[in-house]
């Protein structure tokens, strides 16, 4: 059994079971409040790609994104013509999806107009929640929503700048990943580690 410094046992948020990509995640990543746009970018493209499957898919394949999508850098992926889209589609080490391929390209330019109207991407979407990150404490996972009136907005907002694939879910799992919400039970050791950094 996992112990923290203090020695007592983790206790962590159910959701990762014992898939360790999944639990190294839930501790490293899901919830720190993000404000480096590529890494914004990346989770942008992972949860338009996750929409209608798992997570733990579109982890495993993360590495193979990265790869595909030129480390996630926008610039370069604005400029992907058909030809990188029959390219992509052939990729195995992705999910191979048309619509989300071609929404990604038109995400990376309607991304780049943001920042050039922001200065950053992470001015613009981290207004949706005041600058700082929502503490909820939810005590079990029954309670965690789809979809919040932040996301609500987020998604009407992004839908009116071209995004694609930002339907209100995908915002709250982005908001989720980026550390706009905390949404860590509780009773899971990050979810005070959390609160106490932000």
């Amino acid at each position: 059994m996992q112990t923290l410094k203090t020695g007592k046992p983790i206790r962590r948020c159910p959701w990762p079971a014992d898939n360790e990509q999944m639990i190294r995640y839930h501790d490293t990543e899901w919830g720190v409040p993000l404000h480096d746009d590529r890494k914004l970018f990346e989770f942008l493209v992972l949860d338009a790609f996750q929409a209608g499957l798992s997570w733990a898919i579109t982890l495993k394949k993360r590495e193979g994104f990265r790869k595909a999508f030129s480390d996630f850098d926008p610039r370069r992926v604005a400029k992907y013509d058909s030809r990188k889209v029959r390219t992509l589609l052939a990729d195995a080490g992705i999910i191979r999806n048309r619509m989300k391929v071609e929404a990604t390209i038109a995400n990376a330019r309607a991304f780049l107009t943001v920042q050039r109207e922001f200065g950053s991407f992470d001015r613009y979407i981290w207004q949706f929640t005041g600058g700082r990150t929502k503490q909820n404490r939810w005590r079990n996972l029954s309670q965690l929503p789809a979809r919040s009136r932040e996301s609500d907005a987020m998604s009407q907002d992004l839908k009116a700048r071209g995004f694609r694939f930002v339907g209100s879910t995908i915002c709250y799992a982005f908001m989720q990943a980026a550390g706009m919400v905390n949404d860590h039970l509780v009773s899971c050791y990050r979810h005070q580690e959390l609160a106490v950094r932000s």
